[in-house]
């Protein structure tokens, strides 16, 4: 049976959420295999809205198995606190449908200190984090210090690890004007959250490996957007993690074999929250237009998004280094009533035309948009569910991008509903 990966092709965003519950119906697992809950993603099911951030979509959806991969890092109190309002909402959370992977990396306390600290005091470039902790969460992983769900279990481990980890902390606690960590503070905290944790924990990639050899269906999903990944997104302007597809191999424990079909979630324009170079960012009414109608503010922080034309460019980069089958165009139903449509075509960078985003963040803050102007429709596009349904110009507008990111749609998105959906190419097709 095909299993399928989900990532956004623009900067987040791009309406994940939505997909990936519309197509969690027909998968088995579910699988979260990067990022923390800095990122959100809201769902509307039958008029009842669920804003998730660290929790897989499928977890809303009875008689599926959610799993969070080794690749997330973890807030553990935000985990159980979000459990707890999907609960109020009537969800249904048990250790049989939800399964944390043993080698997940916490996010403790400072972390998210330390994150608002640098920031606050970063004179020279802020990055625009969220200031969860997230990225010293991912510098501890990598840095063989960070402390795991598994550790949580034994109490001699978990007070060596503190111990490895406050060594650093407090040195550059120190140097930031913070106090130091007060170690037993932080393992009574650890202890006292570890039994609402350990219940969910589970060797996620021998789950995973047992399912596929039974046939069943999973679906990896992705948080942000591959213009984020820490390797090709606009550095230093991106997350801490890798974003693109093939984290979705390595933060779950599945071979890249395991994956049948990429699926790229991109909005039918652009948007991006906080810091960062953005080519086709508008400052004019049309920008104000796109972000009221796309009610562009963040579900995790409520942040503004920056909104402008689609940028065909930096999709087909990322469906490149996404190895991306089809997309699915969300949003479509936003630019109903523009009279006249831009997409980038390229980029001209001091006298010269560039079809790709360029590697140096100089050269990205220098890069002007080139635009090709298409002709709108006033129709409305909004809860169509057939190509029958669309204006002429809309399913121009649709081919055309395909033509430009060269890349199938697989799927189009026409308002938040689960059901407003067109299929084009199914991606669990095997």
């Amino acid at each position: 049976m095909a299993n399928v990966v989900v990532v956004g092709a623009q900067w987040g965003d791009e309406g994940k959420g939505k997909i990936v519950d519309w197509l969690s119906e027909r998968a088995d697992v579910i699988a979260r295999f990067q990022g923390g809950h800095n990122a959100g993603h809201t769902l509307v099911i039958e008029g009842e809205v669920y804003k998730l951030h660290a929790l897989p979509s499928g977890v809303v959806r009875e008689g599926k198995l959610s799993v969070i991969g080794n690749g997330v890092v973890l807030d553990p109190w935000h985990l159980v606190k979000e459990i707890e309002g999907l609960r109020e909402q009537g969800v249904t959370i048990t250790p049989e449908t939800l399964m944390v992977a043993e080698n997940t990396p916490l996010i403790l306390p400072f972390h998210g200190e330390l994150d608002r600290a640098r920031e606050g005091q970063n004179s020279v470039a802020k990055i625009g984090t969220t200031g969860r902790g997230i990225g010293p969460c991912y510098e501890d992983k990598v840095g063989r210090r960070v402390i795991r769900v598994a550790d949580l279990a034994d109490k001699a481990t978990l007070e060596l690890r503190v111990d490895r980890a406050l060594i650093h902390h407090n040195a550059l606690r120190s140097g930031l004007g913070l106090e130091p960590i007060d170690r037993d503070d932080l393992l009574a905290q650890l202890q006292e959250i570890a039994p609402k944790i350990l219940e969910y924990a589970a060797p996620v990639w021998k789950v995973l490996n047992e399912k596929r050899k039974a046939g069943k269906r999973i679906l990896f999903e992705g948080a942000q957007g591959a213009l984020l990944d820490i390797d090709f997104g606009t550095y230093p302007f991106v997350t801490s993690s890798n974003v693109i597809a093939g984290q979705a191999a390595t933060g779950t424990g599945v071979g890249p074999g395991a994956i049948d079909f990429v699926l790229g979630i991109v909005k039918a324009y652009t948007t991006r929250v906080g810091e960062g170079p953005f080519p086709t960012e508008l400052f004019d009414e049309d920008g104000q237009m796109l972000g009221e109608r796309g009610h562009e503010f963040g579900t995790t922080t409520g942040r503004k998004r920056r909104c402008g034309w689609f940028d065909a460019c930096l999709v087909r980069q990322t469906c490149a280094t996404s190895g991306v089958n089809g997309i699915s165009l969300t949003k479509l139903d936003v630019l109903d009533g523009f009279e006249t449509l831009k997409i980038c075509v390229g980029y001209e960078l001091d006298g010269t035309r560039l079809d790709y985003l360029p590697t140096a963040a100089d050269q990205q803050a220098r890069c002007i948009p080139i635009y090709e102007e298409m002709q709108g429709w006033s129709e409305s596009t909004e809860g169509a569910r057939s190509w029958a349904e669309l204006p002429a110009n809309a399913i121009k507008y649709v081919r055309r991008v395909e033509e430009l990111i060269d890349c199938p749609v697989a799927l189009l998105s026409t308002s938040p509903e689960r059901d407003d959906t067109i299929l084009v190419t199914d991606p669990f097709a095997d």
